[in-house]
């Protein structure tokens, strides 16, 4: 695998929208830094998914790799998720947060802060794209019609237009 620098990055935003919206302030080194839906305050031992504002797509042939800010790993806050997001996923990520602080203080994330940083590698071999439950997750209806859309129009052979009506229909909604 190789990990996509910057220019190809925002090739793929601009191009497939990988992620929406976008701010190019945003683009770190090799990856993009994600940031929050709401203004989210994590008590000591509190266990909380956080919404990540901006949808992420990851093109069949691309893998997403996440981490966290280093900032909030000084705080306490662990990220508890697995760090891929599967070939051909769409979606709001649900992003699994704990506040371990040494000093038992509540550790708040401002809507607009940088949390997570998302690195994409290119994929070998022959595409297998998520087919799972939380496809098209916490999208709007627009944002799902815009992707499903994409889909189907940029890899007819791998989505098919009724699979995907199926998938936006049955969405984990916000």
């Amino acid at each position: 695998m190789t990990i996509l620098g910057r220019s190809i990055i925002v090739k793929l935003v601009e191009e497939q929208k990988c992620i929406h919206p976008f701010d190019y302030d945003l683009f770190d080194g090799d990856g993009y830094v994600l940031t929050v839906q709401q203004e989210t305050n994590l008590h000591y031992l509190e266990h909380r998914n956080v919404i990540s504002h901006e949808v992420v797509f990851t093109p069949p042939d691309v893998v997403g790799h996440l981490t966290a800010k280093s900032k909030y790993g000084r705080l306490g806050l662990s990220f508890l998720n697995s760090v891929k997001v599967h070939s051909g996923f769409v979606g709001r990520l649900a992003l699994e947060l704990v506040n371990l602080n040494n000093e038992r203080a509540p550790i708040t994330i401002k809507r607009g802060d940088p949390l997570i940083h998302i690195e994409f590698e290119r994929r070998e071999g022959d595409p297998s794209v998520y087919s799972g439950q939380y496809m098209f997750q916490y999208l709007n209806d627009q944002e799902a019609e815009m992707y499903s859309n994409l889909l189907s129009r940029i890899y007819p052979t791998l989505f098919s237009k009724q699979d995907l009506e199926v998938k936006v229909k049955n969405r984990v909604k916000l």
